[in-house]
C-alpha cells in the first residue's frame, strides 16, 4: 500500500513536469492592462475638475495641392501635432521593465475635441490609430492631414496673386476653463518653417503666423490658434502659355498695318488674326481661374485685346472703305479731305499736286464730269461749225481730238484717284497713331499693376 502511495505521486510529479507553465505577461502587456483597466475615455483626464487641461498644438505646411476659386477652397496637407497631459496615465517605469513611453489605441483614451473651424472636407489621409505616451502622463497625438478649407481667395491679380487662408484651432464644446490652447513651439519657428514644403510646384510658401485669442460667445471664453497661410503663386507658368501668346498676336496685328491699303490683302489677314486669337482664347479656357464675383485681371486683359482687334479691323474696313469713294462722295468728302490735309501729322505734308477740297471744286463741274482744256474746247467748236460731210482727213482729225480728250480725262481722274489714296494713307497713319497710343497706355497700365502685386 505505501508503495502504491509512492509510485503514485512519482507519477504525478511526473505529469507536473511535462505540463508546459503558463506564460507570464509581458511588462508592456501589464502597464497597458494597468492604465487601461480602469479608464474612462469619456472623462476628462483631471484629478480636480476644476484644473485646465492646456493643449499644446504644432503645425507643418508640406503642400498646397489645390486652389478652387470657384468653390473659394485650398487643399492642403499638413502635419498636425496635438501634446497635452493625461493625469490618469502615469506611471513609474521601475515597476515596469524601465518602460517610459508606449503607444496606445486612440479609441481607448480621452482626445481633445479640437477642431479646424475652416473645414470644408477631411480629404484622403492615411488612419493614425494610435498615440504615445509617457510615464509622465504626456500624450502626444501626431497625424497627416490633407484637409480642404474654406479660403476667401482674391484672383484679381492672377497669375501674379498672393492667397492668405487661415487655420483655426478651436475647441468644439469645451471652454477655455476646462480645456486652453497654446502653441508647442514658438510663433517666429512656426513662421519660418519651411523644411518639409514641397517648394517646387505652382505655389511658394511665404509664412505661417500664428495668434492666440480669446473669443466670448455668450457668458463663455473660447481659446482659438489661428494660423494664417501666406502663399504666393509663381506666375511663370501662366506667363508663357497665355502672355507672351497673346501679345504676339497683338504685336502681329500692329504690324499688319504696314501692309498696303490697296493690296486687299489687310482686311483678310486681319480678321484671320482675330479668328486666331478667338480659337486661342476658347483652348485656354480652362486655365483661368474661375470666380462667380470678380473677374481676373488678366481676363479683362484678353477681353480688351480683342476689343483692340476688333477696332484695328473697324478702322481698316473704314479707311478702305473712304478708298473706293465714287467720284459724287469724293466731291462730298472735299471738305473733311481738306481740313485733314490742313490739320494732318507733320513731316507727311502732300505735293501741290494732292487733292483738296478747292482742287476738287475748280476740276468738277455741277454734273460730275471734268472741264476740258481751252484748246480741246476750240478745236470741238471749230469741228462743229463744219456742216459739210467731212473728208477723210477731217475725220481722222475729229477721231484724234476724242482721243485726245479721252486720253486727258482719263489722266484727270488718275491723278485724282492717286491723291484721294495719298489722302487715306495719311488718314491711316493717323488712326494707325491713335490705335498704337491706345495700345501702349493700355500695356503699361497692366504692367505697372502686376509689377506692383509681383514685388509687394
Amino acid at each position: 500500500m505505501t508503495s502504491l502511495i509512492w509510485l503514485t505521486l512519482l507519477f504525478t510529479a511526473h505529469l507536473a513536469e511535462c505540463v508546459p507553465e503558463k506564460p507570464k505577461r509581458s511588462a508592456l502587456n501589464q502597464l497597458t492592462r494597468t492604465l487601461l483597466r480602469k479608464y474612462d475615455c469619456g472623462v476628462r483626464p483631471v484629478h480636480n475638475w476644476t484644473s485646465t487641461t492646456t493643449v499644446y498644438i504644432d503645425l507643418i505646411l508640406q503642400s498646397v495641392l489645390d486652389v478652387d476659386g470657384k468653390t473659394q477652397s485650398v487643399t492642403t496637407s499638413i502635419w498636425y501635432r496635438q501634446i497635452w497631459r493625461d493625469e490618469f496615465l502615469v506611471w513609474d517605469p521601475e515597476e515596469f521593465d524601465g518602460i517610459n513611453e508606449i503607444s496606445l489605441s486612440s479609441d481607448a483614451i480621452w482626445i481633445p475635441d479640437v477642431i479646424v473651424s475652416e473645414f470644408v472636407d477631411e480629404g484622403k489621409a492615411p488612419p493614425i490609430p494610435y498615440v504615445y505616451v509617457n510615464s509622465s502622463g504626456s500624450v502626444k497625438n501626431y497625424r497627416p492631414i490633407q484637409a480642404v478649407l474654406a479660403c476667401s481667395l482674391e484672383m484679381y491679380a492672377f497669375p501674379f496673386d498672393k492667397q492668405n487662408c487661415s487655420l483655426t484651432f478651436r475647441s468644439w464644446l469645451h471652454s477655455v476653463k476646462e480645456i486652453d490652447l497654446a502653441l508647442w513651439r514658438s510663433a517666429e519657428a512656426i513662421a519660418n518653417d519651411k523644411r518639409e514644403f514641397m517648394n517646387d510646384g505652382e505655389w511658394e510658401l511665404l509664412s505661417i503666423p500664428s495668434l492666440y485669442r480669446q473669443i466670448r460667445q455668450g457668458d463663455t471664453d473660447y481659446a482659438h490658434i489661428q494660423f494664417n497661410v501666406l502663399i504666393r503663386r509663381r506666375p511663370l507658368l501662366y506667363v508663357v502659355g497665355l502672355l507672351i501668346p497673346s501679345i504676339f498676336l497683338m504685336l502681329v496685328d500692329v504690324i499688319s498695318f504696314y501692309l498696303p491699303l490697296n493690296s486687299g490683302t489687310r482686311i483678310t489677314f486681319k480678321i484671320s488674326i482675330l479668328l486666331g486669337y478667338t480659337v486661342f482664347r476658347v483652348n485656354l479656357t480652362d486655365e483661368l481661374p474661375a470666380t462667380a464675383v470678380r473677374t481676373p485681371l488678366i481676363g479683362v486683359f484678353f477681353a480688351v485685346c480683342m476689343a483692340l482687334l476688333m477696332l484695328s479691323l473697324t478702322k481698316s474696313i473704314l479707311v478702305v472703305k473712304l478708298l473706293h469713294h465714287s467720284e459724287k462722295e469724293v466731291k462730298q468728302m472735299s471738305v473733311s479731305a481738306c481740313l485733314l490735309d490742313k490739320y494732318g501729322s507733320a513731316g507727311h505734308g502732300f505735293t501741290e499736286s494732292a487733292l483738296t477740297s478747292i482742287k476738287t471744286l475748280d476740276h468738277i463741274n455741277a454734273s460730275g464730269d471734268y472741264e476740258l482744256e481751252n484748246s480741246l474746247d476750240e478745236d470741238l467748236l471749230s469741228l462743229n461749225e463744219i456742216q459739210e460731210p467731212p473728208s477723210r482727213l477731217e475725220w481722222l482729225l475729229q477721231e484724234l481730238v476724242s482721243l485726245r480728250v479721252a486720253f486727258s480725262q482719263e489722266d484727270s481722274e488718275s491723278a485724282a484717284q492717286a491723291d484721294w489714296l495719298s489722302l487715306c494713307c495719311k488718314l491711316d497713319r493717323y488712326l494707325f497713331r491713335l490705335y498704337l497710343l491706345v495700345l501702349v497706355l493700355y500695356a503699361g497700365t497692366l504692367l505697372l499693376l502686376w509689377a506692383s502685386w509681383s514685388f509687394a
